[in-house]
């Protein structure tokens, strides 16, 4: 987890063990979250977006009510590990470098969900579309003192992780080891999730 020449806040690169867990090959999408919550949306098939922590976390406790099954978000280190598609080692889910942007792509918002070739696990849109949020508090020196069994992240904070590339930034794609924040109140257009169980 992490990566020692990017960024302070992603340094020290360490192994970390993580429990067995299921995560959406997607990100939960308009159509989704329109059955959880009376919205109006346009594209069914496009993630939904606008959402703060507090809302991702609301629409994973009523999945969980409907599954019967513990849904919430993910760690960032199941973030992390499911991003990767099982090789530790590559900056990004399909390798080493940047892919070419085709014209036109991501110009006034997010792409329908899985429009991309998936990782090694089988996951769409990692590390691009839209920011995912995760459950962890953030905090910048948090890889100096995390266990090394299940890292949930600093005990408090005043800003929630996130993960993954969006389209409102000039680089679209981000590596795996990438970390970002916002507070949990906020609603940006380029902010979504994926759930866990």
């Amino acid at each position: 987890m992490g990566q020692n020449d990017g960024r302070d806040d992603e340094r020290p690169a360490h192994r970390v063990t993580i429990s067995p867990f299921r995560i959406a090959r997607c990100q939960v999408t308009n159509a989704d979250y329109a059955a959880f919550r009376k919205m109006e949306f346009t594209g069914a098939t496009l993630p939904v977006v606008s959402v703060s922590w507090f809302d991702a976390v609301a629409y994973c406790d009523w999945l969980a009510a409907q599954w019967n099954l513990p849904v919430r978000l993910p760690t960032e280190a199941e973030w992390e590990f499911a991003a990767r598609g099982g090789f530790a080692q590559r900056l990004y889910p399909w390798g080493d470098s940047l892919p070419a942007i085709e014209a036109g792509r991501w110009r006034d918002g997010a792409e329908p969900i899985g429009q991309s070739e998936p990782n090694g696990y089988g996951l769409f849109d990692m590390c691009q579309n839209v920011h995912e949020w995760c459950s962890d508090w953030y905090g910048p020196q948090y890889y100096a003192i995390a266990p090394r069994l299940n890292p949930q992240g600093p005990a408090d904070g005043i800003r929630r992780a996130s993960r993954g590339g969006a389209w409102r930034h000039h680089i679209k794609f981000s590596r795996c080891a990438a970390r970002s924040s916002i507070p949990p109140d906020l609603r940006y257009a380029d902010y979504g999730f994926r759930p866990v169980v």
